[in-house]
């Protein structure tokens, strides 16, 4: 299959409604170690960005990625507006000239916007942040593509990578933002960041097959 620029926006209108329906458990997450915010955060920012796409009506691919970012950016507080906001600057910039998406395109796409949260936050594997759950996800797709997968199962082993690494996160001390000032009373609770992260692969997987 061949992503085209209203699959990414049929995406992205997907994630409006996954993020309102598990707001309430994204923020009950973030209660134990946050600010109790990032499903209502995640939530606003991509029904405001599900706004803009219908009014601005952006023409590629690239342009659709970067009105999600700087929507997020404007409108969602805490760390993930401008991690979010950052990940999907970086991916519009990576597909910019890009009609049509394939595997190793959507690879591409997401290891860049991974690039940006890395850079934005300084964050690594092991520090409890959404960071845990893009690294394996994309190692898994990387492994599923050169095993000749095709792109919906790539996107499933990802989505399976994304999932594990963000059960991962749940015995580990938490290092970066809020949660860090929690020290040892961080451990064993499951990262909203990685969980919200999971559900945006999760998505791409269901919809681009």
């Amino acid at each position: 299959m061949a992503v085209s620029r209203d699959n990414v926006a049929a995406w992205i209108e997907a994630l409006q409604q996954i993020y309102n329906d598990n707001k309430d458990y994204l923020t009950r997450l973030d209660s134990a170690i946050g600010d109790a915010d990032h499903g209502i955060n995640m939530d606003r920012g991509f029904t405001k960005v599900k706004a803009e796409l219908a009014q601005a009506s952006p023409q590629s691919i690239g342009d659709v990625l970067k009105t999600v970012a700087m929507t997020l950016i404007k409108t969602v507080g805490g760390a993930s507006g401008p991690l979010y906001g950052t990940f999907f600057l970086r991916a519009s910039t990576a597909v910019a000239n890009k009609d049509t998406l394939n595997t190793a395109d959507i690879i591409e796409m997401l290891e860049a916007g991974l690039g940006g949260i890395v850079q934005r936050g300084k964050a690594e594997v092991g520090d409890k942040t959404m960071v845990d759950a893009w690294t394996p996800a994309l190692a898994a797709m990387k492994q599923a593509a050169n095993n000749g997968a095709a792109l919906k199962e790539v996107l499933q082993q990802g989505a399976k990578g994304a999932e594990q690494g963000m059960k991962d996160t749940i015995p580990l001390q938490a290092k970066k933002g809020r949660a860090s000032y929690l020290g040892e009373r961080s451990k064993g609770h499951q990262d909203p960041g990685a969980t919200s992260t999971h559900l945006m692969i999760k998505a791409a997987a269901d919809l681009w097959n």
